[in-house]
């Protein structure tokens, strides 16, 4: 394996990845140039093996024979480019997987990868809120999970907090994991291009499933009338006993049409639960072969073993009986099946290996989850090789984090700040212009709380927490369908906040434009009420707010709150923003002037 560490330094991943793809675009062209030649030469063995076998018929066929030495030749030619294909589309793969490495390191990777859209939930108190789902969201950019179960379990992160203790194990696993680029590239490479072809839960559904097709017919009474109708076809051949052959079959026939619908019945579920055996069993085989250090790491390896079997192994048994099972679809087997029970002795085959295995099923994909979700979160880490492990206090609320940006902003473009929320100082209420920065600044420092608690990298310099609820009211809309409005929807989402904030573990909570749906007296008395009741519950947060009114809520906290603001210039027509976090009430204002600055009199 290429080490990643050189001198004690780490591989910048810009030119790893720059460096990789050049090397595969040598190989590809390499390649497609063998491509091309096994083409011309299927093209001059068909022309030769044609016009040989026209000259032997016509005139020496004694010789015929060698049309079959051209014929092997012709063979041979076809699975030795069938071999280099094959190793052209691994080369594909690979280069797709550096090329997106490379597009999230220059900032371009929005809309490239999986979304998430199913995970997210309106009522979740942070999702839409943190933008950890959708097109250029959280999720696309971490997720480079191959399975369902990958994909579920990254997202069950990024949503449910982890304890402490499991977050540092997760640490610990990405701290490992992080430089062995070469690994996840076999992990890219591993079984078929079948990325999310299937479903986790649905295969652990049919394995714990009880519902089994007919086992007396499928282990006993199928194989022996498929073996009597075999002697009934030998004893027609060797004794001309047509009758007995012709009534086996018609017996046969009739078995089969009256389990037709059984069979059919355990046919659906089955196709959609193996959809992934390949993939699953090749990924599994990669875990078990590879040697570990850490605590996470190697337990997951155990869980594999606990059921006395490698799951690779057992995976790639069930495959190879679905494969035959698919068979089915074969000209020549279409024609014997009815005869031979094709369909229900390959279930009962695959209900035997379900009945031994199935109890595991479920704690092998949980396995495989946890390792592609902390595979894509090392990922994360060592494309950010500046990004930190967030330490986690013992007691709070404490939120301390140093020079943070937001980590779904390009790097050149983040601007960094400081922030820190504990006992003493339990908020930060936050005025300032449009534009100037304030939800973005509230989003990040929400996106890498969310970051360090599932156990991976955070955008900053340094960050120490303890356990928090993350809560948000930033990202509130309307619903038609439940006939809300957006006010409405808000106060709903406050509600929930407060009840957690009755909680043991301290809420963090991110308001935005609080209660901006009524009017300002209704607003402040609310929105001081709403926070005093917080405040006074152990949480901690911070609250934008255009409106300076409400900054006078901070003073009247006795020293649990205070002002910050992000201000702004304006210049030549133009707004100027430099996004730092500024202590005190802003003193600026650019509404009046956006509006004339494009022709409005105001």
């Amino acid at each position: 394996m290429r080490r990643l560490f050189c001198e004690n330094k780490r591989v910048e991943p810009r030119a790893e990845y720059q460096q990789r793809l050049a090397s595969l675009e040598a190989e590809t062209v390499r390649l497609q140039l063998g491509d091309r030649r096994y083409v011309i030469a299927k093209i001059i063995a068909c022309v030769i093996q044609f016009a040989a076998a026209v000259w032997l018929v016509r005139y020496d066929r004694a010789h015929l024979y060698l049309c079959l030495i051209l014929l092997i030749a012709f063979i041979v030619i076809f699975f030795l480019h069938e071999k280099l294909l094959r190793k052209k589309r691994l080369q594909e793969r690979v280069s797709r997987f550096y090329a997106r490495g490379l597009a999230r390191v220059n900032g371009q990777w929005a809309g490239t990868g999986s979304a998430g859209d199913r995970f997210l939930d309106p009522e979740h108190p942070y999702a839409r809120d943190l933008d950890l789902f959708g097109a250029g969201g959280l999720f696309e950019l971490l997720c480079s999970a191959r399975t369902r179960s990958g994909e579920e379990t990254l997202a069950a992160w990024l949503l449910h907090p982890a304890s402490a203790q499991e977050a540092e194990a997760r640490q610990q696993a990405i701290t490992e994991l992080a430089p062995m680029l070469d690994f996840r590239e076999k992990l890219v490479i591993a079984g078929e291009d079948l990325t999310h072809s299937g479903h986790s839960q649905s295969f652990a559904a049919w394995a714990e499933s009880n519902e089994r097709f007919n086992p007396m017919f499928a282990r006993v009474i199928a194989p022996a009338l498929t073996v009597v109708w075999l002697l009934s076809l030998i004893a027609w051949w060797l004794k001309d006993w047509g009758a007995a052959a012709l009534a086996m079959s018609f017996i046969n026939l009739a078995f089969n049409y009256r389990y037709r619908t059984q069979v059919a019945h355990s046919l659906a579920p089955m196709e959609e639960a193996t959809s992934e055996l390949g993939l699953l069993a090749a990924i599994f085989k990669l875990l078990e072969q590879q040697s570990f250090t850490s605590e996470k790491l190697r337990s997951l390896q155990q869980r594999l073993s606990a059921a006395g079997c490698c799951p690779s192994r057992a995976l790639a048994v069930l495959e190879k009986r679905v494969d035959w099972l698919e068979s089915n679809d074969n000209w020549f087997v279409k024609i014997i099946a009815p005869f031979v029970f094709w369909a229900p002795q390959w279930i009962g085959a695959i209900e035997n290996w379900r009945t031994r295995y199935g109890a595991s099923v479920r704690d092998w994909l949980l396995v495989i989850g946890e390792f592609e979700a902390l595979s894509s979160l090392s990922t994360f880490a060592f494309e950010n090789p500046g990004y930190v492990f967030a330490t986690f206090a013992p007691e709070g609320p404490r939120l301390e984090i140093e020079s943070f940006t937001h980590p779904l902003l390009p790097r050149e473009k983040a601007v960094a700040n400081d922030l820190r929320l504990d006992a003493r100082l339990q908020m930060l209420l936050i005025s300032g212009p449009n534009m100037a920065g304030k939800s973005t600044f509230m989003r990040g420092i929400g996106v890498n709380v969310v970051l360090a608690m599932a156990g991976a990298s955070v955008a900053a310099r340094r960050m120490e927490l303890s356990p928090l609820s993350v809560t948000a009211s930033i990202c509130i809309l309307d619903s038609l369908q439940g006939g809300l409005s957006r006010f409405y929807a808000e106060i709903m989402r406050l509600k929930k906040i407060d009840d957690l904030s009755h909680e043991a573990v301290p809420v963090l909570f991110l308001l935005d434009e609080l209660l901006s749906g009524t009017n300002s007296h209704d607003r402040r008395v609310a929105t001081a009420s709403l926070l005093r009741s917080l405040i006074s519950r152990g949480a901690i947060g911070l609250v934008t707010t255009h409106d300076l009114a409400l900054t006078r809520i901070a003073e009247e906290m006795n020293g649990s709150a205070a002002n910050y603001h992000f201000g702004d210039t304006f210049k030549d027509g133009q707004l100027h923003f430099d996004y730092r976090l500024t202590p005190g009430v802003v003193q600026t204002t650019n509404a009046l002037e956006l509006m004339r600055s494009i022709g409005i009199d105001v």
